[in-house]
């Protein structure tokens, strides 16, 4: 629906696609405000230490470097081939975006928001009705001391991504028996085994579950640690038996894979299972019971499938993806897919492009970004549900075609005006 400056935008969270929505809107004349539960970028953060796959070319918008460089004149962006670790972008190009003129004063840290409503009707009321789009949304904010706020917005999008949010290692999805108790003592992230983290892992038995690239990485780090501990070991599990799909190992390869560093992890990590004792791979098995031992420090767990029974091991690493937190939006009208749990019209774009590579994606316009509840929108890798494929190029895309929508400017393309300008 069309709202015309200056209304405000309340953005949630402040990673990369909050900050670059904020400048977005900014640049337009929106008033706006970003309201950020940790820090800003606090998600990538916390996996800094892993290097990205997508070189820099991919993960910067031109309106982020022109507002940067107008920021600090000193400033030179990193080549738009190199790649860096998440911290490495935080350090070259988030950071820098957040303190610009353009976002410092409107990001708010530490603000949990609790929930989104409307300040008048219920999420059952004036379905399809102008009332709900009259009505400023409310917005719940706690702070760290636990005190409550609210906020009022015209516009509410949601950028709060899926990381933090993991899947459950068990069964059809569901937790496996002790798995919620002990959730704290597992990781769903990826450690720094090789920094920060290599004394909890050298010389430890491992349990690594997953069968995506944050696995890979985890196996071929942990594959690294043997080299200078010599008893780190690595079972690792996966549902499926990828034999049966035809691939050499746990990680599929994609068909001349443009991304080098993507392909090179993936052979990496089943060569590994050829080479290294250190790692024992596990397909056609999953997790039914996990359980501290009695005995010693440590986990008991037990198996179903082609390696069923009881085995005990010092860490479990349960990189089984992620999803949306949608109980933010619980009191709007939001029309979700029965299966990814994303907003229900781009779900249905996703679903119908099979293809495992991020790169194969693209928008199918703005209309994507529609659900029912008025001038409520969701951006970045929130958008794809408990997919995986999300690229931070499309991601801007998004926000491109968003504010086409907002303000009713069908070829509205500010990364292109600011491209032309500085060519």
């Amino acid at each position: 629906m069309v709202v015309d400056t200056p209304a405000k935008i309340a953005i949630l969270g402040a990673g990369p696609i909050g900050l670059e929505t904020g400048l977005y809107a900014r640049f337009l004349g929106y008033q706006i405000v970003i309201l950020e539960q940790g820090r800003i970028a606090h998600n990538v953060a916390d996996w800094g230490h892993v290097k990205m796959f997508s070189p820099f070319r991919f993960n910067h918008s031109t309106l982020g470097l022109a507002a940067i460089g107008a920021q600090n004149l000193d400033y030179r962006p990193p080549q738009p081939e190199t790649i860096h670790s998440g911290k490495e972008w935080i350090d070259w190009y988030l950071h820098p975006l957040s303190q610009t003129d353009l976002l410092a004063d409107s990001i708010r840290e530490g603000c949990l928001v609790v929930g989104v409503s409307r300040s008048g009707p219920l999420k059952h009321e004036s379905i399809g009705e102008p009332l709900r789009a009259k009505t400023p949304f409310r917005i719940l904010i706690r702070a760290s001391d636990g005190s409550e706020t609210t906020e009022a917005a015209d516009i509410v999008i949601d950028t709060t991504g899926t990381y933090g949010n993991h899947n459950w290692m068990g069964q059809g999805g569901l937790p496996a028996v002790g798995e919620s108790r002990l959730q704290s003592m597992i990781e769903y992230g990826i450690p720094d085994i090789s920094g920060a983290e290599r004394d909890k892992y050298a010389n430890q038995h491992t349990l690594l579950i997953g069968s995506g690239y944050s696995a890979a990485s985890s196996a071929v780090a942990l594959g690294h640690l043997n080299q200078t501990a010599g008893e780190t070991r690595v079972t690792w599990v996966t549902r499926s038996n990828q034999s049966e799909l035809h691939t050499a190992g746990p990680i599929p390869r994609i068909a001349q894979d443009p991304l080098n560093l993507r392909d090179e992890l993936a052979v990496h990590a089943n060569q590994m299972l050829k080479t290294s004792d250190c790692v024992q791979h596990w397909p056609e098995t999953s997790v039914d019971c996990v359980a501290q031992q009695q005995e010693a420090n440590g986990f008991r767990v037990r198996f179903l499938g082609q390696h069923q029974g009881d085995f005990p091991f010092d860490r479990v690493i349960a990189n089984v993806g992620y999803r949306a937190d949608r109980h933010i939006y619980r009191e709007l009208q939001v029309h979700e897919c029965y299966a990814t749990e994303g907003p229900i019209r781009l779900a249905a774009s996703l679903l119908a492009n099979p293809s495992s590579d991020c790169l194969d994606h693209t928008s199918g316009g703005p209309e994507d970004l529609i659900n029912p509840e008025p001038n409520f929108y969701i951006l970045g890798s929130k958008i794809f549900g408990r997919s995986s494929q999300f690229l931070y190029s499309l991601g801007l895309q998004h926000i491109r075609e968003l504010f086409t929508l907002i303000s009713d400017r069908e070829g509205l393309d500010l990364y292109s005006t600011i491209q032309s300008s500085l060519s």
